[in-house]
């Protein structure tokens, strides 16, 4: 692994950390002004910062606490100024329902360094799901 993949690794730790504590300006500093984000809720497309902190808050208001969200294969491929990774989080915790849950989430992200900085400026999650009844798929934990 060279330094720019560990550069590029800790800031996606980064980014983790601050949404397992639902810290809206520290997640959102991780983010490019002109970032486009996919996700698996309406209406799937978000663009700008403003569209992805809205995003951003409406899942961490779906739980009553933290989230946790543990990494698991990280894959990062890294030259110069540019950085793809992607990944699987399992998204977990007590949700306002009362629910305790688990989800298997896949993300994929697009990121450049600027003035030494790193920017997530395309992120896409998506969920798996069961072909069969087209219900989420939850995996055993690993």
């Amino acid at each position: 692994m060279t330094s720019l993949d560990s550069d590029v690794r800790e800031f996606l730790a980064s980014r983790v950390a601050a949404a397992e504590a639902k810290d809206i300006d520290r997640l959102m500093s991780h983010y490019s002004p002109g970032i486009v984000y996919y996700d698996a809720v309406p209406p799937l497309r978000f663009t700008g910062t403003d569209e992805v902190r809205g995003n951003f808050l409406r899942w961490f208001d779906g739980y009553e606490g933290p989230i946790g969200l543990r990494t698991h294969e990280l894959t990062v491929a890294a030259s110069g100024d540019v950085a793809f990774a992607h990944m699987l989080h399992l998204d977990s915790g007590k949700r306002t329902n009362g629910l305790e849950t688990s989800i298997w989430v896949r993300s994929t992200v697009g990121c450049r360094r600027s003035e030494g900085a790193w920017l997530i400026t395309h992120e896409h999650i998506s969920l798996p799901i069961d072909m069969e009844t087209l219900q989420a798929w939850f995996p055993p934990e690993t």
